[in-house]
């Protein structure tokens, strides 16, 4: 099944309370405004474009003066309950994520260390435990690392 079908583009629409959807020749653009906090932002999703030499998923947000890219989305999680799409990438023993909230807020979290996400979260400082948390919702949609199947 394609990682971004339109049925699940609709979903992450519903999730973030998506003005407009659309599909641009090669991408679906999703326009995310809060009256309440007057923010706005634009969220991009390329199911499959050029990456270098690999194609791969790109997620691309515009807010407020700025511009976030995730490439090589491998995958990502909705929650009704917090409002929120988290989308992650990963690389080795690294994952990144962007996170796009129902009222038009954003965070970006980038190379994060994959343990840190199931660890206890009390042992670190707020600053290192806010990606853990944040990521942490994603966990099951990540690869799991080749120790952890082995008996």
């Amino acid at each position: 099944m394609e990682k971004f079908s339109k049925e699940k583009i609709d979903k992450i629409a519903n999730v973030v309370g998506a003005e407009k959807v659309e599909w641009d020749t090669d991408h679906y653009r999703l326009k995310v405004a809060s009256k309440e906090s007057r923010r706005l932002l634009i969220l991009e999703i390329y199911p499959n474009t050029p990456l270098g030499r690999k194609t791969g998923a790109m997620i691309v947000v515009y807010a407020g003066g700025a511009h976030l890219q995730l490439h090589n989305c491998s995958g990502f999680v909705t929650s009704d309950e917090l409002g929120e799409v988290t989308f992650v990438s990963e690389t080795g023993e690294q994952i990144s994520g962007i996170v796009v909230e129902r009222d038009a807020a954003c965070s970006l979290y980038s190379n994060i260390n994959r343990e840190l996400i199931s660890s206890d979260f009390t042992k670190f400082g707020v600053e290192v435990m806010l990606s853990g948390v944040a990521l942490s919702l994603a966990e099951d949609i990540l690869q799991k690392d080749d120790s952890e199947n082995e008996e």
